[in-house]
């Protein structure tokens, strides 16, 4: 055999073979995240939100009524009497009863709304499975009144029903996450923790003082759980802080000098 019955170009058969390797091996591979698994972490990550914002909410609530409630209390009884264990019995037995009274209206509270949240989500799942077109309606209405284009909007609705229909309807038409129903139990244990703590403070400044100080020393107690409480619930939900804080001081004060005269003109009644 001679050199001309050689080929001349020995690896193009290689390189045709392999060229359409090359493209798909010079781009870098991707992984994409799995949908369900996206939609799985978006979901937790809303009900998690939605636990705490509801938990903060209870516990703001029942510290600030724990404040109040206890003081006026104690301040009432501590104008109608001087006895240091009609104040100890009565700040105790308004501590008690106020924390689980807090407890279990927050825990009722937030049950209704769970089992109204489920009620309407289950309702909305019968109507898309009995009847789809009409409820299809119903939505375009609520995306064009939130501000969807009327021109687009049939698009988009249509998109939300094929990824999910069911969260489609509840969010946009009820306001409704069927992922972030929120938890009774933690709402109602944040509610009586704060109570407790809220209402330990005047009560604590009560009994310490003597007498002559009570009014005062319970009033400037009150005062500054109510400044740092205000500061608090101002800074959780990005209000103004000198209004939230204000308003607070406000409220709780005029709670306890409207009761201390109560108290002190029962006291002169029945003295």
């Amino acid at each position: 055999m001679s050199l001309l019955d050689l080929p001349s170009h020995p690896t193009s058969t290689t390189t045709s073979q392999r060229a359409p390797a090359g493209p798909s091996s010079a781009a870098a591979p991707t992984v994409p995240t799995p949908p369900a698994a996206t939609t799985r972490d978006h979901a937790d990550d809303r009900t998690s939100r939605s636990d705490r914002i509801n938990q903060l909410r209870a516990g703001v609530l029942g510290a600030n009524d724990g404040i109040v409630s206890v003081a006026g209390l104690a301040v009432g009884v501590a104008g109608a009497t001087t006895d240091i264990r009609w104040l100890l019995v009565a700040g105790l037995a308004a501590l008690i009863a106020g924390a689980l009274s807090m407890a279990m209206g927050e825990y009722v509270s937030v049950s209704t709304q769970r089992d109204t949240d489920r009620a309407l989500i289950e309702r909305t799942r019968r109507e898309l499975s009995e009847d789809p077109t009409a409820q299809h309606g119903l939505l375009v209405d609520a995306l064009v009144e939130s501000g969807i284009p009327t021109d687009v909007v049939g698009e988009v609705a249509e998109s939300m029903e094929r990824h999910d229909a069911l969260t489609a309807h509840t969010r946009f038409r009820h306001g409704v996450e069927q992922d972030t129903v929120v938890s009774p139990l933690g709402a109602a244990l944040a509610s009586l923790i704060a109570f407790t703590l809220g209402g330990i403070i005047p009560l604590i400044a009560i009994l310490a003082s003597p007498p002559v100080w009570r009014l005062p020393a319970t009033l400037a107690a009150v005062v500054v759980a109510l400044a740092l409480l205000g500061v608090v619930s101002a800074r959780l939900g990005q209000a103004d802080a000198r209004t939230a804080t204000i308003r607070t001081i406000i409220g709780g004060a005029l709670a306890l000098l409207v009761t201390y005269g109560i108290g002190a003109a029962l006291g002169v009644a029945i003295g």
